[in-house]
């Protein structure tokens, strides 16, 4: 078993089938062994985490959301990676929205939820640099989207 996949098996995560764009743009484009996938938004099977960090959601369900976001982009690189995730190099950048009432101001916080993920699952490969951003909205009414650039073995 290859040894990304092997260490999600040995955390007890399966990856979310990809979800397709809602707009006019692609999922990922790669482009000189960089991968720039577009922002996905805490959305799953069970229709995700909606609504605004601080009024209501907590920062822990702001932090499960921005896992979310973190999985969804795991698939959408598994997928660019035609399966193969050992061609993953590290993490380059991280790109975090949080849909915030005007005083939250835990965002760097909220987004630990997807960094952390990264870690856990590439190890070293998954430290980043990354942006975290509190916003007026976010589309569809999601509690966090997270964009991501990541280096692949071409």
């Amino acid at each position: 078993m290859p040894a990304i996949e092997a260490r999600l098996a040995e955390l007890g995560i399966t990856l979310p089938t990809p979800v397709p764009p809602i707009a006019s743009y692609v999922p990922f484009v790669e482009v000189g062994g960089l991968l720039h996938i577009s922002g996905q938004v805490s959305i799953d099977a069970a229709g995700g985490v909606k609504g605004r960090l601080g009024a209501p959601l907590t920062l822990e369900q702001g932090q499960a959301a921005a896992r979310l976001c973190g999985l969804n982009l795991l698939a959408q690189l598994k997928a660019a990676c035609k399966g193969d995730l050992d061609r993953v190099i590290r993490a380059v950048k991280l790109g975090g929205f949080v849909n915030c009432a005007p005083d939250f101001d835990e965002i760097p916080k909220v987004i630990n939820g997807c960094s952390d993920l990264m870690v856990e699952v590439l190890g070293e490969a998954g430290r980043h640099a990354r942006s975290a951003v509190g916003v007026a909205n976010l589309p569809l009414g999601f509690a966090v989207e997270v964009d991501a650039v990541f280096a692949i073995a071409t």
